[in-house]
């Protein structure tokens, strides 16, 4: 993926010119088709009946023969041509679609290449709008340097990339490409070591065991695996000391290998991630053994994200992530796993290092905020009386059943009181002429912010416990905003506070055109 751009897409991609996908376009349609179809395929193949029943055992074929129909179908039905101010597509031949898609409009071009994809010189193409459910045409597949012309040319003629200006008014050409981040093999292993990935894929498949295995079936394994861990524990040693020694050593070998792979995984994931600015374009490209690359006007941003955890901080780097309003559901196939748009711009970099590309690509005067102001007095015991419930809760059921040593429980509140005067001391708010940020979080910390041209919405909330402990909240939405995440909220303000505040961004909401 490391090709440079064509100097001049237009010899590649003549205007008013059909053309078609890649004549092996319709083997990746293929391979798409078969991995929704896999499943129910595999089932009249091995589970339809038997051989001595007189099941027709090629039956499944004929579905794999329909699928490849469909695909050489779509591949000589698609057709894409160049206009001046738009790309066309077509598609279809029994019920025909037309679809002009204005480059102004497209918030993000995705480049996928897959190790197939590389080793026939091909990439898939997706371009996406904001707030899309699936992109607005998605090219599967085009030859690599097409697919790098089509790039440039969408960041050429793109109107959020010709701000600039000669004084006789002709456009003036983008900038070269300056690289913001490049990790290094090493940088990238320190990811793997400080994420969870491997954990997560590994519970995962645990628990889709317990979902596919028959029923115990699973309990039963890890039962009998765990005796047969106990006895080779009992081999070595003798006492109860050194056989939970054993079993310990056990555990930390399986954690070790659980980290290695993380470390497999961020390296096929973010091995050769660079991070350039193009203009007004931002563009990433990563992977191992398939490559992505995606590129998004930086207007598109709509809001910022740093987090550092504990290991973080013991590598001293943090995490940037972005909110970009964009198509972030799925390919329009069914795959809500497919490559989404420009999220992470820095998966792991030093905190200075965040800080300077927030300050190169955001329309702020600096960043961090030089004052924070600190959350209402009380939001400690605010903070902990989630934890005062549980505790509560979980002491009282351990006590059912082993009596007064459930009352033992309750030594973990004084570090929940802890955790909570730690975390409202360090939390805080910032809100200026140019931003609205917020941060919270002691064990694990959360930046959290957005440009004020960014919102669209903000709401005043107040809990029957805010309004016991005399404080309020004020929520801020954003286009494109990730349900998954922590949204951009400012808690346990005083009431007074959280009034002016709301009202100040209402006002400024209402003044300020919204920048899309």
């Amino acid at each position: 993926m490391t090709t440079p751009e064509p100097a001049a897409p237009e010899a590649l991609l003549p205007e008013n010119h059909e053309r078609r996908l890649h004549p092996g376009s319709w083997l990746f349609v293929l391979l798409q088709n078969l991995r929704q179809f896999i499943v129910p395929l595999a089932v009249l193949l091995f589970a339809g009946g038997r051989r001595d029943d007189g099941y027709p055992w090629w039956l499944p074929m004929i579905g794999v023969g329909a699928l490849v129909v469909v695909s050489v179908w779509q591949y000589l039905t698609f057709r894409y041509r160049i206009d001046d101010d738009r790309l066309i597509v077509r598609s279809g031949l029994l019920e025909r679609s037309v679809r002009q898609i204005p480059y102004s409009r497209i918030h993000n071009v995705a480049i996928h290449q897959t190790l197939l994809h590389r080793l026939m010189g091909v990439a898939e193409v997706r371009l996406e709008s904001a707030g899309g459910t699936k992109p607005e045409a998605q090219m599967r597949v085009l030859r690599m340097p097409e697919a790098l012309a089509l790039e440039q040319l969408i960041r050429d003629r793109g109107r959020a990339d010709v701000v600039t200006a000669a004084p006789d008014g002709t456009p003036v050409a983008a900038p070269e490409g300056t690289t913001l981040l490049a990790l290094s093999t090493w940088e990238v292993v320190k990811l793997g070591l400080i994420s969870n990935r491997g954990l997560i894929v590994v519970a995962g498949a645990v628990a889709l065991s317990f979902q596919v295995m028959p029923e115990r079936a699973m309990g039963r394994l890890l039962v009998e695996y765990g005796r047969e861990a106990f006895g080779y524990a009992s081999g070595f040693a003798t006492t109860w000391m050194a056989k939970g020694l054993v079993l310990m050593g056990v555990l930390a070998t399986a954690l070790v290998l659980i980290r290695a792979f993380s470390v497999l995984l961020s390296l096929l994931r973010y091995h050769g991630f660079r991070l350039q600015r193009q203009g007004r374009r931002l563009t990433v490209e990563r992977g191992l053994l398939g490559r992505s690359r995606s590129s998004v006007p930086r207007r598109r941003i709509q809001a910022w994200t740093q987090q550092e955890g504990v290991l973080h901080r013991l590598f001293a780097r943090r995490t940037l992530e972005i909110d970009t309003a964009s198509a972030r559901t799925g390919d329009g196939q069914g795959n809500a796993n497919a490559q989404r748009g420009l999220d992470a711009l820095a998966p792991i970099a030093p905190p200075d290092t965040c800080d300077a590309i927030v300050r190169d690509i955001a329309l702020l005067p600096s960043w961090p905020p030089q004052h924070w102001q600190p959350l209402h007095p009380r939001a400690w015991q605010r903070l902990m009386l989630g934890d005062l419930f549980v505790t509560v809760g979980l002491c009282a059921a351990l006590a059912w059943f082993f009596q007064w040593w459930g009352a033992l429980g309750l030594l973990w509140l004084p570090w929940s009181m802890f955790v909570a005067r730690r975390h409202a001391a360090r939390a805080g708010y910032a809100v200026d002429d140019a931003l609205v940020a917020v941060r919270e979080g002691w064990w694990s910390r959360t930046w959290r912010f957005a440009e004020l041209g960014k919102l669209q919405a903000v709401e005043l909330r107040q809990s029957p416990l805010d309004r016991r402990f005399g404080m309020a909240s004020v929520w801020l939405d954003t286009a494109g905003a990730n349900p998954l995440t922590t949204p951009l909220r400012l808690r346990f303000l005083s009431l007074d506070d959280a009034e002016r505040i709301h009202a100040t961004l209402a006002h400024a909401i209402a003044r300020r055109p919204l920048r899309w």
